[in-house]
């Protein structure tokens, strides 16, 4: 056991941990999904947790514990009407903090990579934590994935999550105070964020679900048919970190401006391919931050399930399971395979803070007076 202990709390705690808001599955049973809410309830670190579950007319459910922000099952009809749980999670607090993953979890201070764990802000250097062939990922090991957030569900279809960085945590400078708001909303997964700060920081703030629209994640999703408005993408080395280059994806497997299945070009001959196990890059999209225009639309051919993503950021990090082995356990006690899911995290660049200033780099600083903000809308439909 690491730092982040675990005590499980007295029956009473049960009871205490629905005071204010609604949680999910009320005392008579399971959620939709097959969650037992009882399992989500103990403490971290001192702070209590437990699980949400929002709902809605169209009968999507989507439970969400607090532990992290994490999206624990996301269900979601398919083309005969029937509900599948379309991302990989856990059926427990306890295995979400003994098993390292970040199944389902908003990601903070900064979502992705920053090169050897520093930046230099208005003259100064900060170090972070390198927690990934020596670059700060995610954040660090106690990002706000590790983080108990404080909760509010407004109704059955709103959860409202908050939580405040003090200065210096994991070398970030500047207290940052969070909110994001999770909403089901017709056949939508809606997540806005926003965040202030008391000092100039930078921020890049994402979420890190894994899907596989099959329902079934015993299966990969190699053969999800895959689209994205991304005319270009940011290299890497092969320690996952960006060169600074923004490359055309005309000619590579990077191409996905016409849908093709996902396994097509996976196991191409491709140094990029080979730098990242597969895809795991960030795709530079061409909307323009424009939320009324599609960034990425991914269809799995049995369950005819269709998500289509809308986001305010500049990129996506598209993300294919590379990591993922057959030895973690998720929910139901069944093995997630390789390749078995796939992550479409909206986000601002990796390493951006390095690359301040160069042309096709949006800047991720956030200054005191100014509000940060960053929308993202998976949106899902279904085809025969």
């Amino acid at each position: 056991m690491n730092i982040r202990t675990i005590a499980y709390a007295s029956a009473c705690l049960l009871l205490a941990s629905c005071t204010g808001s609604k949680q999910g599955g009320e005392e008579s049973g399971l959620t939709k999904s097959g969650l037992d809410p009882k399992n989500f309830v103990t403490e971290v670190n001192g702070k209590k947790t437990a699980l949400y579950t929002l709902t809605n007319s169209e009968g999507l459910e989507a439970c969400v514990t607090n532990y992290g922000g994490r999206i624990v099952s996301l269900m979601v009809p398919d083309k005969e009407g029937n509900f599948r749980d379309i991302v990989l999670g856990h059926d427990s607090i306890a295995d979400y903090v003994n098993i390292d993953g970040n199944f389902g979890a908003l990601i903070g201070r900064y979502g992705n990579r920053i090169n050897q764990g520093k930046f230099t802000l208005d003259g100064k250097e900060y170090q972070l934590p390198q927690n990934n062939y020596g670059h700060c990922l995610h954040g660090g090991d106690k990002g706000f994935h590790h983080s108990v957030w404080d909760a509010k569900q407004l109704n059955d279809s709103t959860l409202v999550l908050t939580l405040t960085s003090p200065d210096g945590e994991a070398g970030f400078p500047g207290k940052v105070d969070v909110k994001v708001t999770y909403t089901l909303a017709g056949n939508d997964l809606d997540i806005a964020y926003e965040a202030t700060t008391d000092k100039p920081t930078i921020l890049n703030l994402t979420n890190h679900s894994y899907f596989n629209l099959s329902g079934d994640p015993s299966k990969t999703v190699l053969e999800d048919t895959v689209w994205f408005a991304a005319d270009n993408y940011t290299p890497i080395d092969s320690t996952f970190m960006t060169s600074g280059e923004i490359v055309s994806v005309e000619g590579t497997p990077f191409d996905f401006r016409t849908p093709k299945t996902l396994g097509r070009d996976i196991e191409a001959d491709d140094a990029q391919l080979k730098n990242g196990h597969g895809y795991d890059h960030n795709m530079v999209l061409s909307t323009g931050g424009d939320l009324k225009r599609p960034a990425a639309k991914i269809v799995n051919p049995e369950s005819g399930i269709v998500m289509t993503v809308f986001t305010t950021e500049p990129g996506i990090q598209f993300y294919v399971g590379n990591f993922l082995d057959g030895t973690v356990k998720g929910k139901k006690g069944i093995a997630y395979p390789f390749r078995g899911a796939m992550c479409l995290e909206s986000q601002h660049y990796p390493d951006s803070p390095n690359k301040e200033g160069q042309a096709g780099w949006p800047s991720v600083v956030v200054r005191p007076g100014d509000t940060y903000t960053s929308h993202c809308i998976y949106s899902f439909s279904t085809e025969k």
